[in-house]
């Protein structure tokens, strides 16, 4: 499984993350996986050229790509109106998709994020069911979002990166008690790993900018019958030729 983080065309430079981002579609592409999951800032600033340039790069995928959407996509403060679009333009916002005895929850961390009444509801409680049922269908659970829970610790206050208390104490609950073996992420610009009971909780670097000196990459995940048995990053091939052609 592929994990692939804040494309967020515009970030790093808009002709820069486009071309990271063909990169890491083409490296990606190579390995056959059998899967991708972007977890969120597709783009910058969510217009109409930014989601249609990344609609065009990610057809280019070979391989099965499912998309989380981040702050950047629906907005800091989502409405019904930029909820709407980008579900009109990209897709779904949360959804479940089964493969080889697996579940990956792919959640909308913005209605985590921000309480806005009926949507956030709605959404917590298809998690909330969606986790359920498949544990009971004897699959593992593995969330793709955005915001990772926290960064630090489980119980730290609320800040940029994490989701707010109480909920978060709530969606750890489900995590331990609901069959989840793995939560994935972006948000942080860099390479955060945490263990919550047993549960990697992976923030990963980027391909358009990244706050800890790390290389523009993407997470390569090992499955087995268990669960996670190995991630690592892996940085991607030619950047350097990129940002010299960039910069001529």
């Amino acid at each position: 499984i592929i994990q692939l983080c804040d494309t967020q065309l515009g970030m790093g430079g808009y002709d820069h993350d486009m071309d990271t981002f063909n990169l890491a579609v083409k490296q990606i592409n190579a390995l056959e996986p059998d899967l991708v999951v972007i977890c969120g800032d597709l783009v910058n600033t969510n217009d109409d050229k930014s989601f249609k340039d990344f609609k065009e790069i990610n057809a280019k995928f070979t391989v099965p790509c499912y998309l989380a959407s981040g702050n950047h996509d629906v907005g800091n403060d989502p409405t019904t109106e930029s909820l709407e679009r980008y579900r009109s333009i990209i897709g779904k916002d949360y959804y479940n998709v089964d493969h080889k005895g697996y579940s990956f929850v792919v959640v909308n961390t913005q209605l985590w994020k921000k309480d806005i009444g009926e949507e956030s509801a709605k959404h917590q409680k298809w998690v909330t069911g969606t986790l359920k049922k498949n544990k009971r269908a004897g699959h593992k659970n593995v969330i793709v979002g955005h915001y990772p829970l926290f960064t630090q610790k489980p119980d730290e206050e609320e800040h940029y990166y994490s989701i707010p208390n109480p909920l978060r104490g709530i969606l750890l609950d489900l995590c331990t008690t609901q069959g989840v073996v793995a939560y994935m992420a972006g948000h942080t610009h860099k390479n955060i790993v945490n263990d919550y009971e047993g549960i990697p909780m992976v923030a990963s670097a980027t391909t358009s900018k990244n706050f800890d000196g790390a290389p523009m990459g993407f997470r390569v995940w090992v499955l087995g019958e268990d669960g996670p048995i190995s991630h690592e990053f892996v940085s991607l091939k030619g950047v350097e030729n990129i940002r010299k052609n960039n910069d001529e």
